[in-house]
């Protein structure tokens, strides 16, 4: 469907068909719309907009990715749909690899999901064809299901719109975990290392930038923001700023 340039909604409706043509792909599962559509209630109350918190964990997100000694970069089908390209481009400037791990698993969906990825570079993807994989422990789901000399052996994993307890897995074992998530609330948000958020499609390009720029920053600088980044409180600003606009609302 062509969204008129007019419409008041233009952005938002043109995220949505690009998530219903990944669906026709096959890139995204039907869930995954209901998954968005819930991310976009909480974009909403956030006022569609990324906000001061969001930059600084972007920023934190930066130099823990810039100070890795072998982060990856995890993808499922929402995040591939909508921003494939930034994937791409952030891989190829970590000099990393791009893992696809999807929650509704099937062979069909990881290869269109490779296909993609690899249509636009595929230097950068770390094919699950042939490799040894890993089982991550009290993960319920075909997440679990990890390429060892992928996220097996990262010591850090950018991965956003994570399960839960994917994510708590991943830090257990000490790795660091970097997602973006609209709900603030959810269990990845408040498990993970650095949350940013903020929505996917505005935060990527953001966090490429910050990358470009903080990679002139000596690594002790970096270590500075990363010491003096604090998850739980930039959460605690997220959850005050979706009470102010809500209370700004209330009164008539």
């Amino acid at each position: 469907m062509k969204i008129d340039k007019n419409h008041p909604r233009f952005l938002a409706l043109s995220v949505r068909e690009r998530l219903v043509d990944g669906v026709k792909k096959g890139i995204t599962s039907h869930a995954g719309l209901i998954a968005h559509g819930r991310g976009e209630a909480f974009d909403y109350l956030l006022g569609e907009k990324t906000h001061g918190f969001a930059k600084e964990s972007i920023t934190a997100a930066a130099c823990y990715l810039l100070l890795a000694k072998n982060p990856i970069l995890s993808i499922n089908g929402n995040a591939a749909a909508l921003c494939a390209e930034e994937f791409v481009k952030i891989a190829k400037f970590l000099d990393c690899k791009i893992e696809v791990n999807l929650f509704h698993y099937t062979k069909t969906r990881e290869k269109c999901l490779e296909a993609c990825l690899s249509n636009l570079d595929p230097s950068v993807i770390l094919s699950s064809k042939g490799r040894k994989t890993r089982i991550l422990p009290n993960v319920a789901s075909p997440r679990k299901i990890i390429l060892r000399d992928g996220i097996g052996r990262s010591d850090t994993v950018f991965v956003p719109l994570e399960d839960g307890d994917r994510c708590g897995a991943l830090v257990s074992l000490g790795k660091k975990v970097i997602t973006i998530d609209l709900n603030p609330l959810s269990r990845s948000s408040q498990t993970a290392t650095v949350t940013i958020v903020d929505n996917i499609t505005r935060a990527m390009p953001k966090l490429l930038s910050e990358l470009r720029r903080l990679q002139k920053f000596k690594p002790y600088q970096k270590k500075e923001i990363v010491r003096d980044f604090d998850n739980k409180t930039n959460l605690a600003r997220s959850f005050a700023t979706i009470q102010k606009n809500l209370s700004r609302l209330a009164i008539p």
